[in-house]
């Protein structure tokens, strides 16, 4: 894997970076004193690299503002959700002409409301790998547990006038094991009722990148990013990594 592969380049005397082989070798002195952008062929050895543990290098970007943020963790959205929980259901908001809605008391202590609101394709409902659906009220475990059955789900609470997606901390669409969030800083959530647009379609996809741009959210994409410091004797350069 990635890992042992960098432990190994890190054991070797000497780490040969293959690109630009029309370039003769340049010193990492020189390439330190010179201008920006220029291309170069270096021959140096990897001293460090981090993040150490590869799972931490997985961060989200944003393309608009180009920021780069943490991907948040479960307990983080456990708490965003268990805030929604005290939020009170407006029953107004309840079968409405584009979806269905469905709610149930838990039987556990806390006998939490929850509300799953069904959106349909033709005034009909479609099968569970086509459907779009939004919950109020329920936890991680049965979000998860959703999103495994049907094609998408998004987080809502309940406002006076219409349903809104939660906090951007929490991901705002999830679709099997894949979390989706938004920029907080580039996007102005719109009402969930913009969705009716998409359901409003011949074939609706429920696309991240169209449920986003819909609900006037900027999509964070994952990346993968490595700082890397190299030595030559004559001087340490960083170089970074970052791709999708």
């Amino acid at each position: 894997d990635l890992e042992s592969h960098l432990l190994r380049c890190q054991q070797l005397p000497v780490t040969v970076l293959t690109d630009h082989q029309d370039l003769s070798n340049t010193e990492l002195k020189t390439i330190l004193n010179s201008t920006a952008p220029r291309q170069y062929r270096i021959r140096a050895k990897l001293r460090t690299y981090k993040p150490q543990k590869l799972y931490q290098s997985i961060k989200l970007h944003c393309s608009k503002c180009n920021s780069l943020t943490e991907v948040p963790d479960g307990d983080d959205f456990a708490f965003i959700l268990q805030g929604s929980v005290i939020t009170n259901h407006n029953p107004e908001l309840h079968n409405m002409s584009w979806y269905d809605s469905v709610t149930w008391t838990t039987e556990d202590q806390r006998q939490r409301k929850i509300a799953i609101h069904f959106v349909k394709h033709d005034e009909m409902l479609q099968q569970p790998e086509d459907t779009l659906l939004m919950i109020e009220g329920g936890m991680l475990k049965e979000i998860c547990k959703l999103a495994k059955r049907f094609k998408c789900v998004i987080p809502v609470r309940s406002t006076e006038h219409d349903l809104e997606v939660l906090d951007l901390s929490a991901p705002f669409l999830l679709q099997g094991n894949i979390k989706y969030y938004g920029c907080k800083q580039c996007s102005t959530p719109k009402p969930i009722k913009s969705l009716s647009s998409i359901a409003a379609k011949q074939q609706p996809s429920w696309e991240p990148t169209e449920i986003a741009q819909v609900l006037g959210i900027e999509l964070l994409q994952y990346v993968f990013v490595m700082k890397f410091t190299l030595v030559d004797g004559t001087g340490a350069l960083n170089a970074y990594l970052l791709d999708y």
